[in-house]
């Protein structure tokens, strides 16, 4: 369950960012692909290193915890592929 909100919460993410940093707009479809795989990312790497958003519970905490990590992960990977993006357009 913490898996699949941090997919959503990450494409959520990739979507919000790229429409805050227009330079770096990879278009929805881009933007949600990169947000998916940033949040899924963003979360595994939190649990990986101790943070334990989820902790195995379904409180409002640990679903809060999940849908930052996520969207938060989605945002940076997204801010990462467009730098990258644009660094090789020029």
């Amino acid at each position: 369950m913490e898996l699949l909100i941090s997919l959503v919460s990450g494409a959520v993410g990739g979507n919000v960012a790229g429409g805050v940093m227009k330079n770096l707009n990879l278009g929805v479809l881009g933007n949600s692909i990169a947000g998916v795989v940033g949040g899924g990312i963003g979360g595994q790497l939190l649990a990986m290193l101790g943070a334990d958003v989820g902790g195995g519970t379904t409180d409002i905490s640990s679903i809060i915890g999940t849908v930052a990590s996520g969207g938060v992960g989605g945002g940076v990977l997204l801010a990462i592929i467009g730098a990258v993006r644009n660094a090789m357009g020029r």
